[in-house]
């Protein structure tokens, strides 16, 4: 897994695409699906918060919440826009902040509530894509010429095992 940070340095032009979808309509939004314990998708709305050093939700006492601290694996979803059919989806864990300096910043910064019951979560990412269908869309029914879709993917490198270790 990857923060942020880390993802935006290795492939910048995507990290800025994924965030400018995920900011289209001013701050932060997309969906979040997380896992229920049947192992059922669960997807509500949300606001991720980016910063230099990472990206961030504030989750409140919900269903949605239990179910990153039970599993924290996630899957973020941008709004579609209005003019085409492009997506931007990040992959990965939702890990609990427990650094009281970065909750203090985020939620003095983004007015969070002291009254309400939330949590501030990073989201790791382990997947990143990027697909863009052109003023077409995803169905090629309009009459502006045909552009082929594209997608750009990018994954968190993974350490590699050490064989001699294992091997002892």
């Amino acid at each position: 897994m990857a923060s942020w940070s880390d993802f935006a340095a290795a492939e910048p032009a995507l990290a800025d695409g994924i965030r400018a979808l995920l900011q289209q309509y001013g701050p932060g939004m997309g969906y979040l699906a997380t896992i229920r314990p049947d192992g059922g998708p669960r997807v509500h709305p949300v606001s991720p918060v980016f910063t230099v050093d990472g990206l961030y939700c504030f989750i409140v006492d919900s269903p949605k919440r239990r179910d990153l601290e039970r599993d924290g694996r996630y899957a973020l979803h941008a709004y579609p826009p209005e003019d085409n059919d492009d997506e931007a989806t990040l992959t990965g864990r939702a890990v609990p902040v427990r650094d009281p300096r970065i909750i203090a910043h985020l939620a003095g910064t983004l007015h969070a509530s002291p009254d309400v019951d939330w949590r501030l979560f990073e989201l790791t990412i382990d997947k990143a894509m990027l697909r863009r269908h052109g003023p077409a869309g995803a169905l090629p029914l309009a009459a502006t010429p045909f552009l082929p879709a594209y997608a750009q993917t990018w994954r968190a490198p993974h350490p590699k095992p050490n064989l001699l270790a294992v091997a002892s």
